[in-house]
């Protein structure tokens, strides 16, 4: 398929589909649907090559999804053997409101592993956007079964059937 940059001039790849871009999410489009969902879907491979697709939250910083991952979890010890992933986030009930976003390419740890609060300059942004998506909070609270995952997109797929004619 034609790649093309996304609208907005980041320079991120998009994947052109059937319908082209009249159903895909300008970039600010895409950066408030990320904003305002809470649940992501997670694919990651496994040993043998199956998928394994599990729910997680995430917070976008506009570049990068941000993944609050447990250690201790099957994504984790896939992710630490393949870094491939794909991530979906989808909202509507009927077929005409439907909406979403595929973001994929390789997870990357970030911070300690798992995370207790170390200074990391790099996760200030990320953890304040999580605690007070979240949690209501300014701080971000550490539980070390936890850590971070950044996946810079390789590639993002949108769609946002409310701009398809209707009739």
């Amino acid at each position: 398929m034609p790649h093309n940059k996304l609208p907005g001039g980041t320079g991120r790849m998009t994947v052109t589909q059937r319908r082209g871009r009249r159903i895909m999410m300008s970039q600010d489009e895409l950066d408030a649907f990320l904003a305002e969902q809470r649940t992501c879907r997670v694919a990651t491979v496994s040993a043998d090559g199956r998928p394994h697709v599990s729910p997680l939250w995430f917070c976008w910083d506009g570049t990068a999804l941000w993944l609050y991952s447990l250690t201790r979890s099957r994504r984790w010890a896939e992710l630490r053997r393949d870094p491939r992933i794909a991530v979906v986030v989808d909202d509507g009930h009927d077929y005409g409101e439907l909406r979403g976003v595929e973001l994929s390419g390789e997870a990357v740890p970030v911070g300690e592993e798992p995370r207790t609060g170390v200074s990391c300059p790099e996760l200030d942004t990320p953890e304040q956007m999580f605690a007070a998506k979240y949690f209501g909070l300014d701080a971000m609270p550490h539980d070390g079964r936890h850590a971070w995952l950044r996946l810079v997109p390789e590639a993002i797929r949108s769609w946002d059937f409310r701009k398809m004619p209707q009739g």
